[in-house]
């Protein structure tokens, strides 16, 4: 099940919502845990037996740490929860990568691959499983009190808001919220309108460019038009299609009394790429800094050690979003552009560089580099659209993408690109109430026109294809 699907707007969450509000205090915890388990079998049932043995595993795990008498026994509850959660993804998200890479380095001698049957992945088994290796990690270091009531952490692994794509939080997040949380009017209202921004974000914007990135990375001899098309909606999709989400799931944790982290923080107005890691899928770099770059020794065993950590983290976390050389060389590049503004910062004494005027673009075509990489199926097809790219191909645009060229496709190419580059302004006049009387004005006229341009973001929905979330593969 997704949030924009009729079967999720008009009869899930409704039920939900009210059967929530209107049964007993003590019970909402489990409400949330049915309600998450109908949700996330709804497609694959089948998978519903992998998310209860790593809840059975991470809350052992846990507990394991905190009854151990000695630290060799604590350490080693905390190692094997991690191990066997780390195994459940492994094999589910790489087991047929490394028999492909294998068979095609067997066919190189000319051995014939073995049959092999492919296995599904899980929809969002990587969210869930970093999730719990956070709770399990955080309960051995003492950052965390272990939960006593089962019911209590499987709803937090399992919290339907948030159980495919994030964000990914920790448990000290929000364990608090579990004991004592707020249900008021303004904190639903402001959930609601939350959600709305996140759906048309998804609906009108991301799933509009979907058909002229899957042209453009789909053509077979793509030209330098075709590249930069494809690139730039792609750069518009992802980001509405995934702040999308985010903003979806947030809206529907403070309709239930949740505050969840911020994942996104207008990421494309970045002036490094350091920067933009601190504003682009944030508990995802959270969580890589505070479990995998940290742990490997961070910045403390010196200058080419900490280039090492860099390039490591993000590779790493190039390969979490999927098992292709793809991410793996998408990891590499931003690993390799962090180093060098690592090296560049220590050049200069610890004093960052003063912003230019150029920073903000400079910074974008690094991103957009990286995102063409990101998109491609392959290496290969990679290869082809980065010659088209740079005008190696001929220029203007090919028949396999022109006819995909509409106007409704361009218009919402550009309006994403205004929004990406005038929402953080308003939201600075609007946060420091310059003008008080036109921030009044603007207020009003936000309100009146949210609820249409969702309405139409429902018609849309009704009328066009499924599009899943990009990070449901991931």
């Amino acid at each position: 099940m997704v949030f924009s699907s009729q079967i999720f707007l008009f009869l899930f969450l409704p039920l939900f919502l009210a059967l929530y509000y209107l049964g007993p205090d003590r019970f909402r915890s489990a409400l949330i845990l049915t309600f998450s388990i109908v949700f996330y079998g709804w497609w694959q049932p089948e998978f519903l037996a992998l998310l209860f043995g790593c809840l059975v595993v991470s809350y052992t795990a846990a507990w394991g740490v905190i009854r151990a008498s000695t630290e060799k026994w604590r350490f080693r509850s905390m190692a094997i929860g991690v191990t066997l959660d780390l195994a459940a993804l492994a094999w589910f998200k790489y087991a047929n990568f490394g028999v492909e890479s294998f068979h095609a380095a067997m066919q190189t001698f000319g051995i014939e691959p073995s049959p092999w049957t492919d296995i599904i992945l899980p929809i969002g088994l990587s969210f869930y499983i970093f999730q719990a290796i956070s709770y399990i990690v955080d309960v051995y270091r003492g950052d965390a009190e272990p939960t006593k009531n089962f019911i209590d952490f499987a709803a937090f692994i399992a919290m339907f808001p948030q159980l495919v794509a994030g964000p990914v939080l920790r448990y000290q997040d929000v364990a608090d919220q579990f004991r004592f949380r707020t249900h008021s009017l303004e904190k639903f209202s402001a959930g609601s309108v939350r959600f709305m921004v996140g759906f048309t974000k998804k609906v009108l914007i991301a799933d509009s460019v979907a058909p002229l990135v899957t042209a453009a990375f789909s053509t077979s001899s793509p030209n330098f038009g075709d590249a930069w098309l494809g690139l730039l909606a792609y750069t518009i999709q992802i980001y509405f299609d995934f702040s999308g989400y985010s903003d979806m799931a947030i809206g529907l944790g403070m309709m239930i009394g949740f505050v969840f982290p911020e994942n996104f923080n207008d990421p494309y107005i970045s002036r490094s790429i350091t920067e933009f890691w601190r504003r682009w899928h944030i508990s995802l770099s959270t969580w890589l800094r505070e479990y995998l770059y940290i742990p490997l020794g961070g910045n403390r065993k010196g200058l080419r050690r900490t280039y090492v950590n860099l390039l490591i983290t993000m590779v790493l976390g190039g390969l979490w979003h999927g098992a292709n050389w793809t991410f793996i060389a998408w990891g590499a590049w931003h690993g390799g552009l962090l180093a060098y503004e690592k090296w560049r910062l220590q050049k200069r004494g610890g004093v960052a560089p003063a912003a230019r005027w150029w920073s903000m673009p400079r910074t974008m075509f690094f991103v957009m580099i990286g995102w063409m990489i990101f998109r491609a199926p392959d290496l290969a097809t990679a290869s082809r659209m980065y010659k088209a790219l740079f005008g190696l191909s001929g220029f203007g645009f090919s028949g396999e993408l022109a006819w995909q060229i509409t106007p409704d496709r361009l218009t919402m190419v550009v309006a994403g690109l205004v929004l990406v580059y005038t929402a953080p302004a308003w939201r600075r006049i609007l946060s420091e109430q310059v003008l008080p009387t036109t921030i009044h004005r603007i207020a009003v006229y936000w309100t009146v026109l949210l609820p249409p341009v969702f309405f139409w973001a429902l018609a849309t929905l009704n009328a066009q294809s499924f599009s899943p979330f990009l990070y449901y593969q991931f």
